[in-house]
């Protein structure tokens, strides 16, 4: 039965209201009655009647209260914290939380009477809550804001054709994992699951070779590294970082609940029945969450030929011939994405025959190839480099690779291998040729036993080929090119230099990547030198004395040719 207006004694807000002139007694006993009625908030019914401004209200209710009134309007959303507070219960509240400070939480309000409100965000937070009053009119649209950023993101993603041919699935098989769920987000968060699958097909399409997934404190992004360089391609909420996260690492058969230490996890990405991707994933911690990184691996990269790595024609004729040695060490050193597996590949792929048995240790396999033993290295149970290499002693081997020699255990058993009429492939990451051989000494390895046994070092580079579309010739004084190590019979041969420029085949004047290569032949005299422990610097020069190209030589070599600018030979290998 409806109250009388007239019979109602005013106390509370509505009291406050009157006395303070925002409204008129008979005014506030009928709206006081009627927002009981329609069992909603003295302060709603009064906005949405348009019976009293909402920052008067907001700040006469602050001062009843004693809680603290701000303009919403002033606050800047970047402060407020992703994911802390369920959208159901903001929704269901109109409440927004603005700022956590410590242990405590900031809560926006247009109500100060919903204790409830502030007891369940309290609840499902486990934090103190503390109420901050804000005109109505404003938390509504800031809360819409809010609710539209979660999937701003995502608006593009409807009906992409490419994402109903594609099948992600684990890589890690030998776990006995359920591969079906990888789809256990599916039905819940399908926005969050087309959009990763979207982020992954792209960076396939535009030739990428990592994907980098990063949080921030303020920002999340998204970056593609293409021809070697990164590039910002997305900027979701920060809101979305959480989700992102573990929609990656269901994926990739991780514990989603692990959020401490760093995981390793694989993904297969089937885009036809013939033809699949793999993506090797890595996430780790940070301070505002966990950055997660995915390298695409290419399993055609093996097959692309010797020729289309960038070798010159006598570099491509020494790897060739220590290829068909039947013993010793072929060592492919450089920084990490520097091409490394992919010149090891290619020259196994060469010597993948029936003839021959070939094992490899990596950690892990990159680039799967029929005919070859690959074994994943696995620390935890003890598959070692140096464990794996002592079972292929035992299977009867012709060529062996190693994915990384990186202490002295497993550098004297690929010695031993390669003193032992075994042909033994490689890495290590150092500079340059002559670096590899010091840093094996200073491994402690005995120098007789490098002498020995290594037969040939590649240290190489990956530089950006120019456009072949848009590149645009340029003139460069001849101090210039003197100073920058081209020498004078090079500059009296007229060659002329070319600089990028960007056109729509291209990015930024750049068309994939060109390998710039030191390929260096251990000869009798530099064995001689290393037994007697020569440094690095007498090692390099030795190498230049009898011919062999250094990095810096080569990256011009190639800027001669026209197949890079000096610019980016001088990113690449300018000390």
């Amino acid at each position: 039965m409806a109250s009388d207006p007239q019979n109602v004694t005013l106390t509370g807000l509505a009291r406050r209201f009157v006395d303070d002139g925002i409204l008129d007694e008979t005014v506030a006993r009928e709206a006081f009655v009627q927002a009981n009625q329609d069992r909603i908030p003295l302060i709603t019914y009064l906005i949405q009647n348009e019976l009293a401004p909402g920052q008067a209200l907001a700040f006469s209710a602050g001062m009843e209260f004693g809680v603290p009134v701000m303009d919403l309007n002033a606050f800047s959303a970047d402060m407020m914290p992703e994911g802390l507070v369920d959208e159901k219960l903001i929704r269901a509240h109109s409440v927004l939380p603005l700022v956590q400070r410590g242990k405590r939480l900031f809560v926006a309000m247009a109500d100060p009477t919903n204790l409830q409100a502030l007891d369940e965000i309290k609840f499902h937070t486990g934090l103190s809550t503390e109420a901050v009053l804000v005109e109505e009119s404003s938390l509504r649209q800031a809360i819409d804001k809010y609710m539209e950023s979660q999937d701003t993101s995502m608006q593009d993603l409807g009906g992409d054709s490419d994402l109903e041919d594609v099948d992600f699935e684990s890589g890690d098989d030998e776990e006995g994992q359920d591969k079906h769920a990888v789809d256990a987000t599916d039905t819940d968060d399908a926005p969050i699951v087309k959009y990763v699958n979207k982020l992954l097909l792209d960076a396939i399409k535009q030739g990428a070779s990592d994907v980098h997934f990063e949080p921030y404190e303020k920002m999340y992004r998204i970056r593609y590294r293409s021809d070697g360089i990164l590039n910002e391609v997305a900027k979701p909420s920060i809101k979305l970082s959480h989700k992102l996260a573990a929609r990656v690492k269901i994926m990739s058969q991780m514990d989603i609940s692990e959020r401490r230490v760093p995981q390793d996890g694989r993904i297969k990405l089937k885009l036809s029945k013939s033809k699949s991707i793999d993506f090797r994933v890595n996430t780790l911690p940070t301070i505002w969450g966990e950055k997660i990184v995915l390298r695409i691996l290419d399993p055609t990269a093996a097959q692309m030929g010797i020729d289309q790595l960038g070798y010159e024609e006598d570099q491509k004729q020494l790897y060739l011939e220590a290829l068909k040695s039947p013993q010793g060490m072929i060592l492919v050193t450089g920084p990490t994405g520097s091409g490394k597996t992919v010149s090891l590949y290619t020259g196994l792929n060469i010597l993948n025959t029936p003839e021959v048995n070939i094992s490899t240790a990596e950690d892990p396999a990159e680039i799967n190839l029929e005919g070859i033993n690959q074994v994943n290295v696995n620390n935890k149970v003890g598959l070692t480099f140096a464990e794996a290499l002592r079972s292929f002693l035992r299977q009867d081997p012709d060529i062996i690779m190693v994915g990384e020699i990186r202490d002295l255990e497993t550098a004297n058993i690929a010695i031993k291998a390669a003193q032992t009429g075994h042909l033994v492939l490689s890495t290590l990451h150092t500079n340059s040729a002559a670096e590899t051989l010091s840093r094996m000494m200073n491994m402690g390895v005995a120098s007789f036993n490098i002498a020995t046994s290594v037969s040939l070092i590649i240290a190489q580079r990956l530089g950006r080929r120019l456009c072949s579309n848009c590149k645009q010739p340029y003139d460069v004084p001849e101090d210039v090119l003197l100073k920058e190590g081209f020498t004078q019979e090079q500059i009296d041969t007229g060659f002329t230099l070319y600089r990028p420029v960007g056109c729509d085949k291209c990015k930024n004047g750049y068309k994939g990547r060109v390998g710039i290569l030191e390929v260096v032949r251990i000869t009798e005299d530099m064995e001689s030198m290393i037994m007697n422990e020569a440094s690095s610097i007498e090692l390099a020069r030795q190498a230049r004395n009898e011919g062999f190209n250094s990095l810096r030589q080569s990256a011009l070599e190639k800027v001669i040719q026209g197949v890079t600018s000096l610019e980016e030979a001088n990113r690449v290998t300018k000390d």
